[in-house]
């Protein structure tokens, strides 16, 4: 017969597990627009900028950073794509570029306005955001110059937080400056577009942040849940291994 901590925890993972899968489910659901601070989600503001070229350290890389024009964001984030992914090996590996922390596809304005973002696919790769709908109204009212692909460059660790930090439906601001920068080792370099109108390769925003903030969090609770959950599942996991493998066997009688 099983031992009775050995089906308390195999019930526990049972549980926590679709607990989390659910959640897993429901905690990127976007917002409605009435959730967030649409005066404040206008175009970005940008303009000249007196700030000569700097070099910085990461990884034991040299990097000189070259601003273009300062920079500032209101937006609500749709996807992203961390540099230190599993499918982003090369940012780390081939090109030696431990600066790009994150690039971030955010959408402001109308796009937030008029709900059409709830109607909109975002999916991010290593350096492009991908929009696509699935009906004609939606692309028609989907405003491209309204959305844009962001390449967050970053050194200090508060900042690093608050930017790693941000998820799917998130309102965020930054600021900081448009920028292009280059490895001194190995040549590698990446410029930065100054428009929201350009599309194709080098059309999305390359910027140096010195600050970024999450206004408004989305979904909290369903967030806050899935952590606690997942984390469950797996104490559960090893808990119902342990059981099963030091646990003396009892034979039912």
């Amino acid at each position: 017969m099983n031992q009775p901590l050995e089906l308390a925890c195999k019930w526990s993972l049972i549980v926590s597990a679709t607990v989390a899968a659910l959640l897993w489910l429901a905690k990127d659901r976007l917002p409605p627009p009435s959730f967030y601070d649409l005066p404040s989600l206008q175009d970005p503001r940008q303009g000249p900028v007196d700030r000569a070229p700097f070099r910085v350290e990461a990884g034991k890389q040299q990097y000189e950073i070259t601003p273009v024009q300062a920079y500032a964001l209101d937006g609500v984030v749709m996807s992203y794509s961390n540099a230190d992914g599993f499918t982003n090996v090369w940012h780390h590996r081939d090109w030696k570029d431990f600066i790009n922390l994150r690039d971030l596809c955010v959408v402001w304005g109308e796009n937030v306005a008029s709900g059409v973002y709830r109607d909109v696919r975002f999916e991010n790769d290593s350096w492009t955001c991908w929009f696509s709908w699935s009906d004609a109204a939606t692309g028609a009212a989907f405003r491209m110059t309204q959305g844009s692909n962001n390449h967050l460059l970053v050194m200090d660790d508060r900042v690093k937080r608050a930017l790693m930090s941000a998820e799917p439906g998130d309102q965020i601001r930054l600021s900081g400056v448009l920028a292009g920068y280059r490895n001194l080792g190995n040549g590698a370099q990446r410029g930065t577009s100054t428009r929201r109108d350009d599309t194709g390769n080098g059309a999305c925003e390359t910027i140096w942040l010195d600050s970024f903030e999450i206004v408004r969090r989305a979904n909290p609770f369903l967030r806050g849940a899935f952590t606690v959950f997942k984390w469950l599942a797996l104490a559960s996991l090893l808990a119902w291994l342990g059981a099963v493998m030091f646990l003396p066997y009892r034979p039912s009688d």
